[in-house]
């Protein structure tokens, strides 16, 4: 039974590891879908002098995915009421062209900035509209919110690493008498120590194993991707094969390395 529990423990510990990690992979996917969706509805407003063609605006920015022409038919016919034909035509032909300029992405403020004084420093175009303050709020609460789940993460790791690492430890008490006594007999460190290393690796594949069928579940969740589907945007919460590949490496990587280490200072000790 004790060793049941010891056992359990040490899977628990991992298991936190990896859900802070997985987790932090969604956010990061979840932030990335939706820059994607927030660039899709962002767009910046010029006035030019002169028309210009989407390919002309491409060439100021590479950001500018595309340059799409405002009609100014609704504010003209709010100030023409009145007006004859032939002046309509005419006010037309005076007026400033205005553009909506779609990008390929959703930039960062400094991206912004370069793109206002790239824009600025056309001869023909003479105002830029980029909400910057709407933008950089938003894109800062994105940042935010990553470094926040990146801290938490990154907590849980330090302190998991040090209980996993007192697990071990106590694992090798309890084997230190059969570990010396081989050590008389000349046995080699790594033989001396093969208890040690098993329980960390078999522990580490029972815990990826086990992360590998709770995000699997999470994936396949209706109530998960609504969700995400609320907030707009589609999030791969967990791939079969390159995920879980990251999880068991972590996870053993881990286990090998604190084992590694309580061999290393028991063999100093001796």
């Amino acid at each position: 039974m004790k060793s049941v529990k010891n056992h359990l423990s040490l899977v628990v510990a991992l298991l936190s590891i990896l859900f802070s990690m997985q987790v932090f992979f969604i956010v990061e996917r979840s932030i990335d879908a939706y820059k994607v969706n927030l660039s899709n509805n962002y767009s910046v407003i010029a006035v030019s002098k002169k028309e210009l063609s989407s390919d002309e605006f491409k060439g100021i920015n590479k950001i500018i995915s595309n340059a799409e022409e405002l009609s100014p038919d609704s504010v003209i016919k709010r100030l023409t009421s009145d007006m004859k034909s032939t002046n309509v035509e005419l006010l037309k032909l005076t007026l400033p062209k205005f553009y909506k300029l779609s990008l390929t992405y959703y930039p960062t403020p400094q991206e912004i900035k370069k793109l206002r004084s790239d824009l600025l420093g056309n001869g023909s175009i003479t105002k830029v509209e980029d909400f910057s303050h709407n933008h950089d709020t938003v894109y800062k609460l994105l940042l935010l919110f990553k470094k926040v789940v990146a801290l938490f993460a990154i907590v849980v790791l330090i302190v998991t690493v040090l209980l996993i690492f007192k697990e071990l430890r106590i694992w090798q008490y309890k084997h230190n008498e059969r570990m010396t006594i081989m050590g008389l007999f000349g046995a080699a460190l790594w033989l001396r120590s093969a208890v040690l290393f098993r329980l960390a690796i078999v522990d580490a594949l029972v815990a990826s194993f086990l992360a590998f069928g709770v995000f699997m579940y999470l994936s396949s969740s209706a109530w998960v991707a609504e969700q995400f589907n609320n907030i707009g945007i589609n999030v791969l919460i967990f791939n079969p094969i390159e995920d879980f590949l990251i999880i068991l490496g972590v996870a053993i990587t881990i286990s090998i390395l604190l084992a590694s280490l309580i061999v290393l200072g028991h063999k100093e000790e001796a």
